[in-house]
Protein backbone atom coordinates (compact mmCIF):
# COMPACT_ATOMS: atom_id res chain seq x y z
CA UNK A 1 0.00 0.00 0.00
CA UNK A 2 1.40 3.30 -1.51
CA UNK A 3 1.42 6.65 0.81
CA UNK A 4 1.11 10.17 -0.03
CA UNK A 5 3.93 12.31 1.09
CA UNK A 6 3.78 14.08 3.83
CA UNK A 7 5.84 17.18 4.98
CA UNK A 8 6.42 17.51 9.00
CA UNK A 9 4.63 20.57 9.15
CA UNK A 10 1.75 18.91 7.82
CA UNK A 11 1.71 15.71 9.84
CA UNK A 12 2.47 18.32 12.90
CA UNK A 13 -1.17 20.52 11.76
CA UNK A 14 -2.74 17.39 10.97
CA UNK A 15 -2.03 15.43 14.05
CA UNK A 16 -2.88 18.52 16.77
CA UNK A 17 -6.59 17.48 15.49
CA UNK A 18 -6.75 13.82 16.60
CA UNK A 19 -7.75 12.03 19.74
CA UNK A 20 -4.29 10.38 20.03
CA UNK A 21 -2.84 14.29 21.11
CA UNK A 22 -3.10 14.47 24.52
CA UNK A 23 -3.54 17.22 26.71
CA UNK A 24 -0.74 17.01 29.57
CA UNK A 25 2.71 17.03 29.08
CA UNK A 26 5.85 19.14 28.53
CA UNK A 27 5.95 21.82 26.48
CA UNK A 28 9.60 23.53 25.89
CA UNK A 29 11.77 20.59 25.87
CA UNK A 30 14.25 22.23 28.74
CA UNK A 31 11.47 22.55 31.01
CA UNK A 32 10.25 20.44 33.27
CA UNK A 33 7.55 22.82 34.55
CA UNK A 34 4.25 21.91 33.86
CA UNK A 35 2.98 23.57 30.71
CA UNK A 36 -0.54 24.61 28.75
CA UNK A 37 -2.37 21.95 26.76
CA UNK A 38 -1.57 23.48 23.83
CA UNK A 39 2.34 22.96 24.46
CA UNK A 40 1.99 19.25 25.17
CA UNK A 41 -0.37 18.67 22.43
CA UNK A 42 2.63 20.22 20.30
CA UNK A 43 4.86 18.23 21.95
CA UNK A 44 3.07 14.86 21.20
CA UNK A 45 2.83 15.89 17.60
CA UNK A 46 6.65 16.24 17.38
CA UNK A 47 7.61 13.18 18.60
CA UNK A 48 4.86 11.59 16.40
CA UNK A 49 6.14 12.66 13.61
CA UNK A 50 9.89 11.62 14.23
CA UNK A 51 8.43 8.58 14.16
CA UNK A 52 9.15 8.56 10.13
CA UNK A 53 6.05 7.51 7.37
CA UNK A 54 3.04 5.96 8.50
CA UNK A 55 0.00 4.62 7.70
CA UNK A 56 -2.81 7.30 8.11
CA UNK A 57 -4.08 7.53 11.86
CA UNK A 58 -7.29 7.50 10.81
CA UNK A 59 -7.89 4.90 8.49
CA UNK A 60 -10.41 2.16 9.49
CA UNK A 61 -8.99 -1.06 11.65
CA UNK A 62 -10.67 -4.44 12.17
CA UNK A 63 -10.27 -7.45 13.62
CA UNK A 64 -11.33 -11.43 13.35
CA UNK A 65 -11.85 -13.50 16.02
CA UNK A 66 -10.39 -16.94 15.20
CA UNK A 67 -10.97 -18.88 18.15
CA UNK A 68 -11.23 -18.97 21.71
CA UNK A 69 -10.33 -21.39 24.75
CA UNK A 70 -10.80 -21.70 28.47
CA UNK A 71 -7.43 -21.59 30.37
CA UNK A 72 -6.32 -21.19 34.25
CA UNK A 73 -9.26 -18.87 35.52
CA UNK A 74 -9.25 -16.95 32.25
CA UNK A 75 -10.68 -16.97 28.42
CA UNK A 76 -8.36 -16.66 25.65
CA UNK A 77 -9.57 -15.34 22.36
CA UNK A 78 -7.27 -15.95 19.03
CA UNK A 79 -7.38 -12.33 17.13
CA UNK A 80 -6.35 -11.51 13.70
CA UNK A 81 -6.25 -7.75 12.92
CA UNK A 82 -5.89 -5.25 10.27
CA UNK A 83 -4.06 -2.34 11.93
CA UNK A 84 -1.92 -0.84 9.58
CA UNK A 85 -3.54 -2.06 5.98
CA UNK A 86 0.23 -3.90 4.97
CA UNK A 87 0.14 -6.87 7.14
CA UNK A 88 -2.15 -8.72 9.29
CA UNK A 89 -1.63 -8.33 13.13
CA UNK A 90 -1.59 -11.53 15.09
CA UNK A 91 -3.25 -10.80 19.05
CA UNK A 92 -4.31 -12.38 22.08
CA UNK A 93 -7.37 -11.40 24.16
CA UNK A 94 -7.62 -12.37 27.84
CA UNK A 95 -10.91 -12.00 29.41
CA UNK A 96 -11.60 -13.06 33.22
CA UNK A 97 -13.76 -16.40 33.15
CA UNK A 98 -17.18 -15.30 33.45
CA UNK A 99 -17.19 -11.54 33.13
CA UNK A 100 -20.10 -9.27 32.96
CA UNK A 101 -20.28 -5.86 32.37
CA UNK A 102 -17.25 -3.63 31.34
CA UNK A 103 -14.04 -4.12 32.90
CA UNK A 104 -10.57 -1.85 32.99
CA UNK A 105 -8.19 -2.65 29.98
CA UNK A 106 -4.52 -3.43 30.04
CA UNK A 107 -2.56 -3.29 26.50
CA UNK A 108 0.26 -5.37 27.39
CA UNK A 109 3.45 -5.27 24.79
CA UNK A 110 5.62 -8.29 24.73
CA UNK A 111 9.69 -8.09 24.81
CA UNK A 112 12.29 -8.58 22.55
CA UNK A 113 14.87 -10.70 24.47
CA UNK A 114 16.00 -12.48 20.57
CA UNK A 115 13.17 -14.42 20.90
CA UNK A 116 11.71 -13.47 17.58
CA UNK A 117 9.11 -16.90 17.20
CA UNK A 118 7.85 -15.90 20.29
CA UNK A 119 6.20 -13.04 20.38
CA UNK A 120 2.52 -12.73 21.93
CA UNK A 121 3.49 -15.71 23.94
CA UNK A 122 5.19 -14.41 26.11
CA UNK A 123 1.75 -12.71 27.46
CA UNK A 124 0.21 -16.17 28.03
CA UNK A 125 3.37 -18.38 28.68
CA UNK A 126 5.60 -15.85 30.28
CA UNK A 127 9.49 -15.13 29.50
CA UNK A 128 12.70 -16.55 31.93
CA UNK A 129 13.82 -13.15 33.17
CA UNK A 130 9.57 -12.71 34.11
CA UNK A 131 7.70 -13.53 37.00
CA UNK A 132 6.09 -17.26 36.87
CA UNK A 133 2.65 -16.30 36.50
CA UNK A 134 2.38 -15.14 32.70
CA UNK A 135 0.61 -11.70 32.30
CA UNK A 136 -2.59 -12.79 30.87
CA UNK A 137 -3.40 -14.70 33.95
CA UNK A 138 -2.04 -11.81 36.66
CA UNK A 139 -4.01 -9.39 34.74
CA UNK A 140 -7.07 -11.34 34.31
CA UNK A 141 -6.80 -11.99 38.31
CA UNK A 142 -7.20 -8.69 38.50
CA UNK A 143 -10.66 -8.56 36.89
CA UNK A 144 -9.08 -6.56 33.87
CA UNK A 145 -9.11 -7.60 29.64
CA UNK A 146 -5.90 -7.47 28.38
CA UNK A 147 -4.61 -7.50 24.61
CA UNK A 148 -1.20 -8.39 23.32
CA UNK A 149 -0.22 -8.44 19.60
CA UNK A 150 2.85 -9.78 17.91
CA UNK A 151 4.57 -6.58 16.61
CA UNK A 152 6.37 -6.05 13.74
CA UNK A 153 9.86 -8.84 12.94
CA UNK A 154 7.88 -10.96 16.39
CA UNK A 155 5.84 -13.97 16.36
CA UNK A 156 3.74 -14.80 13.25
CA UNK A 157 5.03 -11.64 12.12
CA UNK A 158 8.63 -12.84 12.11
CA UNK A 159 9.29 -13.57 8.36
CA UNK A 160 11.62 -11.00 8.08
CA UNK A 161 15.26 -10.35 10.15
CA UNK A 162 15.44 -6.82 12.34
CA UNK A 163 18.57 -5.80 10.33
CA UNK A 164 16.74 -6.25 6.97
CA UNK A 165 13.54 -4.91 8.15
CA UNK A 166 14.90 -1.68 9.52
CA UNK A 167 16.86 -1.05 6.60
CA UNK A 168 13.86 -1.60 3.86
CA UNK A 169 11.66 0.77 6.44
CA UNK A 170 13.99 3.25 5.99
CA UNK A 171 14.52 3.40 2.18
CA UNK A 172 11.40 4.08 2.41
CA UNK A 173 11.26 6.98 5.03
CA UNK A 174 9.48 4.50 7.69
CA UNK A 175 11.06 4.05 10.82
CA UNK A 176 10.77 0.60 12.41
CA UNK A 177 10.16 1.58 16.06
CA UNK A 178 7.39 4.04 14.47
CA UNK A 179 5.38 1.16 12.67
CA UNK A 180 5.74 -0.67 15.78
CA UNK A 181 4.31 2.39 18.12
CA UNK A 182 1.95 2.86 15.54
CA UNK A 183 0.25 -0.60 16.00
CA UNK A 184 0.39 -0.09 19.28
CA UNK A 185 -1.68 2.99 18.86
CA UNK A 186 -4.13 1.30 16.36
CA UNK A 187 -4.46 -1.94 18.92
CA UNK A 188 -5.77 0.58 21.15
CA UNK A 189 -8.54 1.57 18.86
CA UNK A 190 -9.94 -1.30 17.99
CA UNK A 191 -9.67 -2.79 21.79
CA UNK A 192 -11.88 0.10 23.00
CA UNK A 193 -14.14 -0.60 20.35
CA UNK A 194 -15.08 -4.15 23.01
CA UNK A 195 -18.00 -4.25 24.85
CA UNK A 196 -16.53 -5.82 27.51
CA UNK A 197 -13.82 -2.86 28.10
CA UNK A 198 -14.03 0.39 29.67
CA UNK A 199 -12.28 2.56 27.81
CA UNK A 200 -11.96 5.27 30.41
CA UNK A 201 -9.73 2.82 32.51
CA UNK A 202 -6.85 1.66 30.11
CA UNK A 203 -3.26 1.18 31.27
CA UNK A 204 -0.43 -0.20 29.54
CA UNK A 205 2.78 -2.48 30.32
CA UNK A 206 5.45 -4.20 29.37
CA UNK A 207 8.95 -5.46 30.15
CA UNK A 208 12.32 -4.84 27.64
CA UNK A 209 11.03 -3.40 24.42
CA UNK A 210 8.23 -4.40 26.02
CA UNK A 211 8.86 -1.18 28.22
CA UNK A 212 9.83 1.21 25.58
CA UNK A 213 6.68 0.41 23.67
CA UNK A 214 4.73 0.91 26.74
CA UNK A 215 5.91 4.56 27.57
CA UNK A 216 5.85 5.01 24.66
CA UNK A 217 2.22 4.96 24.11
CA UNK A 218 1.37 6.36 27.18
CA UNK A 219 3.03 9.50 26.21
CA UNK A 220 1.62 9.79 22.86
CA UNK A 221 -1.82 8.46 23.81
CA UNK A 222 -3.92 10.11 26.90
CA UNK A 223 -6.30 7.25 26.98
CA UNK A 224 -3.37 4.87 29.18
CA UNK A 225 -4.37 6.43 32.23
CA UNK A 226 -1.47 3.87 33.90
CA UNK A 227 1.39 3.38 32.71
CA UNK A 228 4.09 0.44 34.18
CA UNK A 229 7.65 0.29 32.63
CA UNK A 230 9.90 -2.85 33.56
CA UNK A 231 13.47 -2.45 32.60
CA UNK A 232 14.27 -0.41 29.90
CA UNK A 233 13.94 3.56 31.17
CA UNK A 234 16.73 4.09 29.28
CA UNK A 235 18.82 7.69 28.76
CA UNK A 236 20.11 7.84 25.69
CA UNK A 237 22.74 10.31 26.37
CA UNK A 238 23.66 8.10 29.74
CA UNK A 239 23.84 4.82 26.88
CA UNK A 240 26.34 6.73 24.86
CA UNK A 241 28.69 8.05 27.74
CA UNK A 242 28.47 4.19 28.51
CA UNK A 243 29.41 3.05 25.13
CA UNK A 244 26.58 0.87 25.37
CA UNK A 245 24.70 1.44 21.68
CA UNK A 246 25.27 -1.76 20.68
CA UNK A 247 23.16 -3.22 23.69
CA UNK A 248 19.90 -2.58 22.08
CA UNK A 249 18.64 -4.06 19.14
CA UNK A 250 19.15 -1.78 15.98
CA UNK A 251 14.64 -0.84 16.25
CA UNK A 252 15.37 1.13 19.17
CA UNK A 253 16.97 3.91 17.59
CA UNK A 254 14.98 6.77 15.67
CA UNK A 255 16.92 9.43 13.52
CA UNK A 256 16.71 13.22 14.97
CA UNK A 257 15.14 11.80 18.29
CA UNK A 258 17.99 13.62 20.36
CA UNK A 259 17.52 16.54 18.75
CA UNK A 260 14.07 16.82 19.98
CA UNK A 261 14.22 15.15 22.84
CA UNK A 262 15.41 13.01 25.90
CA UNK A 263 13.82 9.96 27.72
CA UNK A 264 12.40 12.25 30.54
CA UNK A 265 10.85 14.55 28.37
CA UNK A 266 8.79 12.28 26.16
CA UNK A 267 8.10 10.70 29.96
CA UNK A 268 7.24 13.75 31.15
CA UNK A 269 4.46 13.88 28.21
CA UNK A 270 2.60 10.66 30.42
CA UNK A 271 2.35 13.56 33.47
CA UNK A 272 -0.31 13.86 35.53
CA UNK A 273 -0.91 10.34 34.79
CA UNK A 274 0.00 7.47 36.86
CA UNK A 275 3.64 6.09 36.14
CA UNK A 276 5.52 3.21 37.68
CA UNK A 277 8.90 2.31 36.39
CA UNK A 278 10.86 -0.92 37.75
CA UNK A 279 14.71 -0.98 37.21
CA UNK A 280 17.68 -3.24 37.78
CA UNK A 281 20.73 -2.11 39.51
CA UNK A 282 22.70 -3.86 37.32
CA UNK A 283 20.90 -3.86 34.44
CA UNK A 284 23.62 -2.89 31.44
CA UNK A 285 20.36 -1.29 29.16
CA UNK A 286 19.47 1.32 31.74
CA UNK A 287 22.89 2.81 33.08
CA UNK A 288 22.38 3.95 36.60
CA UNK A 289 23.45 7.81 35.82
CA UNK A 290 20.21 8.24 33.31
CA UNK A 291 17.56 6.21 35.97
CA UNK A 292 19.16 9.32 38.17
CA UNK A 293 18.30 11.86 35.66
CA UNK A 294 15.22 10.40 34.96
CA UNK A 295 14.21 10.31 38.12
CA UNK A 296 14.95 13.60 39.23
CA UNK A 297 13.29 14.83 36.23
CA UNK A 298 9.55 13.12 36.77
CA UNK A 299 9.77 14.09 40.46
CA UNK A 300 9.72 17.60 39.26
CA UNK A 301 7.53 17.64 36.51
CA UNK A 302 4.85 15.40 39.26
CA UNK A 303 5.28 17.37 42.03
CA UNK A 304 4.73 20.39 40.21
CA UNK A 305 1.24 19.11 38.83
CA UNK A 306 0.64 18.85 42.11
CA UNK A 307 0.33 14.41 41.73
CA UNK A 308 3.79 13.58 43.22
CA UNK A 309 2.50 9.76 44.11
CA UNK A 310 1.33 9.22 40.19
CA UNK A 311 5.70 8.55 40.08
CA UNK A 312 7.37 6.14 40.86
CA UNK A 313 10.42 4.23 40.63
CA UNK A 314 11.91 1.22 41.93
CA UNK A 315 15.10 0.01 41.54
CA UNK A 316 16.32 -3.73 42.64
CA UNK A 317 19.94 -4.71 42.65
CA UNK A 318 19.36 -7.52 39.84
CA UNK A 319 20.11 -7.31 36.27
CA UNK A 320 17.51 -7.44 33.48
CA UNK A 321 14.50 -9.19 35.20
CA UNK A 322 11.60 -8.51 36.71
CA UNK A 323 11.83 -9.42 40.95
CA UNK A 324 8.62 -11.03 42.42
CA UNK A 325 8.89 -7.15 44.93
CA UNK A 326 8.60 -6.21 41.66
CA UNK A 327 5.79 -8.06 40.28
CA UNK A 328 4.04 -7.29 43.58
CA UNK A 329 4.22 -3.35 43.23
CA UNK A 330 3.16 -3.68 39.46
CA UNK A 331 -0.01 -5.11 40.94
CA UNK A 332 -0.56 -3.00 43.93
CA UNK A 333 0.64 -0.14 41.45
CA UNK A 334 -2.82 -1.10 38.91
CA UNK A 335 -4.97 -1.61 42.00
CA UNK A 336 -4.07 1.43 43.12
CA UNK A 337 -4.63 3.72 39.76
CA UNK A 338 -6.59 1.72 37.28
Amino acid sequence: MSESPLTRREVLGSLGSLGVLASTGLGSPMQPASPRAADAASRRAELYALLGRLPDRKRPVSGEKLKEEERDGYVLETWRYDLNGLEPVPGYVARPKGLTGKAPGVVFCHSHGGGYKIGKQEFIEGRSYLQPTPYAKALTDLGYVAICIDTWIFGERSHTSELDMFKAMLLKGQVLWGMMVYDSLRAVDVFVQRPDVDASRLATLGMSMGSTAAWYLAALDERMKVCVDINCLTDLDALIEDKGLSRHGIYYYVPDLMNHFTTAQINALIAPRAHLALAGLRDKLTPVAGLDRIDAHLKQVYASMGVPERWQMNRYDVEHQETPEGRQAVLAFLRRFL
